[in-house]
């Protein structure tokens, strides 16, 4: 896996925007998940959420499984009464169970993701419904530790971007791609620099 915290440090040398979100806020966590089924739920789980009522959802929801691991089959065995009582959407529960059955009967491999290549990757999570770009680049970034991704779906990377260059305007889509495009190829470094700011400045954490 790549050393990103080589990648942060060529940024902040050679990047003054970078270099100061480090400069006030220090160097950013390590921020770092497993490759695995609970991480991608968790995932799942924090999509159009604050990452605090995600944790929350996530920790009612092992909590229903009767288990200290999320795993496929305890997610398969809950029931809609139980999910709803986790806090689970009805259309969150059935992304889940949706993941939980791929990933359980093998369509969905995690440990084979990390032999391909980033578009090969996204495009096998993409695949399961409610799997979507942004938890595909997350999951990516974080717990397969790629190199090159810049989530331009994230509306904290959007706002943070902004904040850090003290743009005019909050950019999205290809307009934050091209801007993100000056941080080829530590991207995933330069969103987590982005990240770090933005929370810091907020007083929360990931």
């Amino acid at each position: 896996m790549p050393d990103r915290s080589a990648d942060v440090a060529h940024l902040v040398a050679h990047d003054e925007h970078l270099a100061a979100v480090v400069g006030r806020h220090g160097p950013p966590p390590d921020w770092r998940r497993p490759p695995t089924f609970p991480t991608l739920a968790l995932q799942v789980l924090e999509q159009q959420l604050s990452l605090d009522a995600a944790a929350a959802h996530f920790t009612a929801l092992l909590a229903a499984t009767g288990s200290t691991t999320l795993t496929p089959g305890g997610v398969l065995a809950l029931d809609d009464v139980e999910l709803r009582g986790a806090g689970v959407s009805r259309q969150k529960a059935r992304y889940l169970r949706e993941l939980a059955s791929r990933v359980q009967d093998g369509r969905l491999d995690l440990a084979a993701l990390e032999d391909l290549d980033d578009a090969a990757a996204t495009s096998a999570l993409t695949a399961v419904p409610g799997v979507g770009p942004w938890t595909a680049d997350v999951f990516l970034l974080f717990a397969l530790r790629r190199r090159d991704l810049f989530p331009v779906g994230d509306r904290a990377l959007q706002v943070g971007t902004a904040e850090v260059l003290d743009l005019p305007a909050v950019p999205a889509g290809e307009d934050l791609a091209a801007i993100a495009a000056r941080w080829a190829p530590r991207r995933s470094a330069a969103a987590v620099l982005v990240w770090h700011a933005y929370l810091a400045r907020r007083g929360r954490t990931m």
